[in-house]
């Protein structure tokens, strides 16, 4: 199980002496799990750690951007749990740290604090005030300092560097495969099941709601989906993200999933709900018999493009 610490002072002796992957690990993508193993391979011996910082520093530097996370906090840690990591310094972000220099971030947040034995990061990590240090700085006071550094080379594919951003804008631009493929597993939404108001209960399509929160905005419209129930069961269904224009228009985009031969409770209960394959973009319609007609023929459209899904991975 991850541990997890939000500060690098007094930290108990076994959360010290780890070899650490740096970075912000926003969507844990597959160019993230090869610094994680490069720390890991670098010190097999070591606990594996990562550090990160909390909130992310654009959303303290620039608080009115639009959401972009790609993963909050919570899903962060499980997903790098499941990369091997052992010790999480989810370290507080503020002004206040956001002044510390790049020689201080190194000797007493690196070295003096959590006494990492290894570190690996990407060769555009930056750090300190300013952003005023960067590989080069790093790998001198390491080795000065007796700690292993590890310069990953970023990891690409036919159409470019894996990156968050680029995998923010897949997700915006309404390819979800595409994002998959660079994340190394489906784009998911969580969230607590609410109450909405029964419109899609009436239609014959009940869903289950989820608000969409902190996170990166994908492109409305219908999507097929997979949805992991609190107990572990995983389900499939069809999904509208939006804000309903036919039912008047909601202020927030939401989630509403309406899953396939299932009829249970699930109110307040935590979802995950997986983006496999993106329909169609969405639309209002005149009157609720064409939306009505329209959730059928997306049911059927989802049904056959989770039929595919499965079949590509036979």
């Amino acid at each position: 199980m991850i541990r997890i610490f939000h500060d690098w002072r007094d930290l108990p002796p076994d959360a010290r002496g780890a070899s650490v992957a740096l970075g912000n690990f926003d969507g844990v993508h597959l160019g993230h799990a090869q610094v994680i193993a490069a720390a890991h391979a670098a010190r097999p011996d070591a606990p594996l750690a990562a550090l990160t910082f909390e909130p992310h520093p654009r959303e303290v530097f620039r608080p009115d951007d639009p959401p972009f996370r790609l993963t909050p906090s919570a899903l962060r840690a499980r997903l790098l749990g499941e990369h091997g990591v052992r010790l999480l310094y989810e370290l507080r972000f503020d002004r206040a740290f956001s002044d510390l220099s790049a020689d201080a971030f190194i000797g007493e947040v690196l070295a003096a604090g959590i006494a990492a034995r290894h570190l690996a990061c990407g060769p555009d990590f930056a750090f300190g005030h300013r952003r005023g240090g960067d590989v080069a700085l790093l790998a001198a006071r390491a080795e000065a300092l007796g700690i292993g550094l590890s310069i990953v080379p970023p990891l690409a594919d036919a159409e470019g560097r894996i990156s968050s951003s680029r995998i923010r804008r897949l997700l915006r631009d309404g390819y979800p495969e595409r994002a998959q493929a660079l994340l190394g597993r489906p784009f998911a939404i969580e969230g607590v099941v609410a109450h909405g108001d029964a419109r899609g209960r009436l239609l014959g399509f009940p869903t289950a709601n989820l608000p969409l929160g902190p996170v990166l905005e994908p492109a409305r419209g219908v999507y097929a989906v997979r949805v992991a129930l609190a107990d572990g069961r995983r389900l499939e269904g069809v999904a509208n993200l939006g804000r309903r224009p036919t039912l008047g228009g909601d202020p927030e985009t939401r989630l509403e999933a309406h899953l396939f031969d299932f009829s249970e409770d699930i109110y307040g209960e935590t979802i995950s709900v997986s983006l496999i394959a993106y329909l169609r973009e969405e639309r209002k319609f005149p009157d609720l018999a064409a939306l009505q007609a329209q959730i059928a023929a997306d049911a059927a459209a989802a049904r056959a493009a989770l039929d595919r899904d499965r079949s590509a991975f036979a």
